[in-house]
């Protein structure tokens, strides 16, 4: 299911701030859990993990909102509004309307027509697309103007944020921008090339309206050169609006009688001015908005948000499957109540607040078969094998424990390794030589049996270290 863009934009706010809010002292578990359940009971057991992303960011918003307006205002800054696209064509028609660059002598000079600026800026615009197009064979333009744009547009709507508020802005802009960049640079373009053809068109239209009330008078002078040399450039540059009007450009004797001070009515010059500025002007813009307007469609549709990364894949297991159901066994260590309570709140973080966690008995060491006597695993359980890091990993006892957990949870279950560091911090320190060799002989043996592991001193859980367990969980769901 393809996600509309105001919904992946309410969905990157949220993800933004619960990533940024490790503290919880802006959005807690209790909240978290609130917006998941509400979201959950309004979309329905069968719905679209879309759908149910973007509800529950959009009562995360609400909630959110009563407490503080900086994000929300930030998201309301970055929506995109239809309206402002149409404001930039119409101005520029305006715009276009209001250029008199005949002034008040209503003279046309033949080798400075009002057009002739905007004609050999137009041409020069399509060789840059069609450059651009050739080098990047198709692929999108670089976006890092645009980037930057949205990044300062939704912080400076925010600058009274502080602290964690600040940085999930700041995480939110640099996000969205990065997701819906191409998107914007597709729509852009559109706004452009539409306001390109308005002032080209208001040109236009400017010119014959005054042409109504007023006579414009044709002409020419020049230092350098005669009438021959005119008329060559002028069907040169005319040709396109000649070959569409059936109207000749002047030969060199009727252009040579029209050199300053003579001159002539110029209804015949500016048909073909009008027609050479829509050939070459107008119909290029809007056949290079259309297009545009389909890239920006096929890239709307493919705003696409990565449901594999952890926290989708934590949020959408909750709301798919329910609460989350972890069973800890530890081999051979058991946490003290500050470990196991550090631990619950490392795996919950994860995991999110309704996960079910069961701590079971330490398995004694060299008794690796016994947690199979004890109890039986299932495919629906998450089993984080728990060791002290204090131990020595050992092929015949912690890589046995490890295989039987593997072996028990067939291909439907997972088994991620967890050591706990904290004992071994206490009684070492932090000596990062000893700490990172003892770390990698457990690397080692939890690679050996293709087991994801993951290091934490849970007596003093720090929130900015989740990521490593969630990356272990994630490895063995994969």
């Amino acid at each position: 299911m393809a996600i509309d863009e105001n919904g992946a934009l309410e969905i990157t706010a949220v993800r933004a701030l619960e990533s940024a809010d490790r503290a919880r002292s802006l959005w807690s578990d209790a909240d978290r859990a609130w917006a998941s359940r509400v979201a959950a009971e309004m979309v329905g057991e069968g719905a679209a993990a879309e759908a149910f992303l973007a509800a529950r960011a959009h009562f995360a918003l609400q909630r959110i909102g009563g407490r503080s307006r900086a994000l929300p205002r930030a998201v309301h800054a970055l929506r995109w509004r239809p309206w402002v696209g149409i404001l930039v064509v119409v101005a520029a028609f305006a715009v276009g309307m209001a250029v008199d660059q005949v002034g008040g002598s209503h003279r046309i000079y033949l080798l400075d027509p009002p057009f002739l600026g905007v004609l050999v800026w137009n041409l020069g615009v399509y060789a840059i697309v069609v450059s651009g197009f050739v080098v990047r064979y198709g692929d999108a333009a670089p976006i890092g103007p645009i980037r930057r744009v949205i990044t300062r547009w939704a912080g400076g709507r925010v600058r009274a944020g502080r602290g964690e508020l600040a940085a999930a802005i700041e995480w939110f802009a640099s996000d969205w921008s990065r997701l819906a960049g191409p998107l914007y640079g597709a729509r852009a373009a559109r706004v452009l090339h539409f306001a390109a053809a308005a002032f080209a068109a208001g040109l236009i239209a400017g010119l014959y309206l005054r042409g109504v009330a007023l006579e414009y008078r044709a002409t020419w002078e020049s230092t350098f050169l005669d009438a021959q040399t005119v008329r060559w450039l002028l069907a040169a540059i005319l040709a396109p609006g000649a070959a569409v009007t059936g109207i000749p450009v002047p030969s060199a004797e009727a252009i040579a009688a029209i050199r300053a001070p003579a001159s002539e009515n110029a209804a015949t010059w500016l048909h073909l001015m009008a027609a050479t500025a829509a050939l070459l002007v107008i119909a290029p813009r809007l056949l290079l908005a259309l297009w545009e307007w389909i890239v920006e469609r096929q890239r709307l549709s493919d705003l696409a948000l990565p449901l594999d990364q952890p926290y989708f894949a934590r949020l959408l297991r909750g709301f798919r499957g329910g609460p989350v159901r972890v069973l800890v066994a530890p081999y051979s260590y058991a946490p003290p109540a500050a470990a196991a309570a550090g631990l619950e709140r490392l795996v919950r973080g994860v995991l999110g607040s309704n996960a079910s966690l069961t701590i079971a008995a330490p398995t004694a060491y060299g008794d690796e078969d016994a947690f199979g006597r004890i109890l039986r695993l299932d495919a629906a359980v998450n089993v984080i094998a728990l060791f002290n890091a204090t131990a020595t990993p050992e092929h015949e006892a912690q890589g046995a424990f490890l295989d039987r957990l593997a072996a028990q949870a067939g291909t439907g279950g997972t088994v991620v390794a967890l050591i706990d560091e904290s004992a071994f911090r206490e009684r070492l320190g932090s000596e990062p030589t000893q700490l990172e060799a003892r770390r990698a002989s457990w690397r080692s043996l939890c690679a050996e049996r293709r087991v994801p592991c993951a290091f934490a001193t849970l007596a003093a859980p720090d929130p900015d270290k989740a990521g490593e367990l969630e990356r272990a969980l994630d490895e063995a769901l994969r």
